[in-house]
């Protein structure tokens, strides 16, 4: 690829990142997908791609073009969640299952192990093993000192399971914990209005 393509191709990179950013994912895929025919070993190309398909629910091509990324950049685990959630909506299991223990040996930082603990919850509750899940959650029950955005993610999961296995105490307990630190996270009022605040 000559200089003045290779150019073009960054433009068009720039274009699609911030279209992405914008949450106009159909138009990363109209501006990323041709590109990636032409350059298929740049890396940040086949990211970029993946997440856009993913974000639009294109389960198994996002897993083609994250997996790519992943041979790319040498084994990252950054994306593993999101592989990893792809799988759950395609209900392969198992493959969630092997993602989640791949990352946990990976030990990469605690939002990326927060975002595949959710992911693995998830799978054992589309299972219908919700106690499972609630175990796996455990150790997202206490308040760090310092409070990431992953932790509220976590405790938003964790509302939702006690919700679903009927101890509307403890689900009411973790959603005023998020609605406390982030008054319109997703749908918390909603939920605590649901369970008598």
């Amino acid at each position: 690829m000559g200089p003045r393509r290779a150019e073009r191709l960054r433009d068009r990179e720039a274009m699609a990142e911030l279209a992405f950013k914008r949450d106009r994912f159909d138009e990363v895929r109209r501006i990323v997908r041709p590109l990636v025919a032409e350059a298929p070993d740049v890396a940040s190309l086949r990211r970029l791609y993946g997440l856009a398909l993913y974000r639009l629910g294109r389960w198994k091509q996002a897993i083609g073009e994250l997996e790519a990324h992943r041979l790319l950049a040498s084994g990252t685990p950054e994306h593993l969640p999101v592989i990893a959630d792809c799988y759950r909506a395609l209900r392969r299991y198992a493959k969630v299952g092997e993602l989640w223990t791949e990352l946990k040996e990976a030990s990469p930082s605690a939002e990326l192990v927060a975002e595949g603990r959710i992911v693995m919850a998830g799978a054992l509750a589309d299972q219908g093993d919700l106690r499972g899940a609630l175990s796996l959650m455990r150790p997202a029950e206490p308040i760090p000192k310092r409070i990431r955005p992953h932790h509220l993610r976590m405790w938003y999961v964790l509302g939702d399971l006690h919700d679903r296995v009927g101890e509307p105490t403890r689900a009411r307990a973790y959603f005023r914990r998020v609605r406390e630190l982030e008054p319109e996270y997703a749908d918390v009022g909603d939920r605590l209005a649901a369970l008598g605040r």
